[in-house]
């Protein structure tokens, strides 16, 4: 008789029986192979502060994702979203990994050995005020429509982005974006056909486009505004100024908004990088304990 192992018997004898920590992402090291060397004359502290603000937004955005799985308007949407989740967290792995591989340092370190932290460290024992992502990511969904509203401008913020990462002269930091621009080039494209789909059909799927549009507008106020951190960088060619990439993502929302018949409103009014700063509201701090509840309960946990 064949003997056909479980799932968990899979996992076990795939990574040599030792234990795992139930939280982690993976049971390999993302940058394993990689040269990580911190390129001639840049701070690690900056670059690790800056893939910090990289990879919180993906792991929170993935996060408000994640809240949709059995509740989304069909199933092969469902999987949709789940997939571009998977994506975002992905990128979250690898920026978090790379911050970890330069110092980050605060309460972020290791409590047992005080060791450079890793992504699960840093995704998981950090409080809100230690999260570098921005407002616009941290919002509750809402409904369907003004999370795909939500998606359409992160995709097209992070794209144009990434795009550019993609020259960066830390060599960890061009190789995450050159992945990364694939997958936001679909996560901006399925944004936009819902947002056209909902906008251009009924009634009511156009009032709560619209709705949505409302909602999310504001939420751009503190995207766009450079920390010293990014200005930093990108003097010395590792980062983008989050400025140099506004006329695209306004072109690329007015585009979509006016195709969907949907109002394009005046762009908001500059507050500066209060999210980059660790300024969050109470959002973020609900969504942490979901996400960290578990973990920070039982740190040491193995499987």
């Amino acid at each position: 008789m064949v003997h056909e192992e479980t799932v968990y018997e899979a996992l076990s004898n795939a990574h040599g029986d030792e234990g795992h920590w139930a939280f982690g992402t993976g049971f390999d090291e993302p940058l394993a192979g990689v040269d990580t060397t911190v390129p001639d004359g840049i701070d690690p502290a900056d670059l690790g502060a800056y893939c910090l603000m990289l990879g919180d937004d993906a792991l929170v955005l993935a996060q408000r994702l994640t809240q949709w799985i059995t509740n989304a308007p069909e199933l092969e949407e469902e999987v949709a979203i789940g997939n571009i989740g998977l994506d975002l967290l992905g990128q979250a792995r690898l920026l978090l990994a790379r911050a970890g591989t330069v110092g980050v340092l605060g309460r972020s370190r290791d409590l047992a050995t005080d060791s450079i932290p890793d992504e699960d460290a840093l995704a998981y024992f950090r409080d809100a005020d230690e999260f570098r992502n921005t407002a616009l990511v941290e919002a509750p969904n809402g409904d369907f429509a003004r999370t795909m509203i939500r998606l359409l401008v992160a995709a097209s913020v992070r794209l144009a982005v990434f795009a550019r990462l993609r020259d960066s002269r830390d060599p960890v930091l061009a190789a995450i974006a050159e992945k990364g621009v694939k997958e936001l080039t679909y996560h901006r494209d399925h944004a936009a056909r819902w947002v056209l789909r909902l906008g251009d059909g009924t009634e009511e799927s156009h009032r709560r486009a619209q709705d949505g549009v409302e909602a999310v507008w504001p939420l751009m106020a503190d995207l766009f505004t450079a920390t010293d951190v990014e200005t930093r960088l990108t003097a010395a060619g590792v980062a983008v100024d989050p400025a140099g990439v506004r006329d695209e993502v306004r072109d690329v929302l007015t585009q979509v908004l006016e195709r969907a018949t949907l109002p394009v409103l005046e762009w908001p009014a500059d507050t500066g990088p209060r999210g980059r700063l660790g300024e969050h509201g109470p959002e973020l701090t609900e969504l942490l304990e979901t996400l960290q509840g578990l973990a920070r309960q039982h740190p040491a946990a193995t499987w």
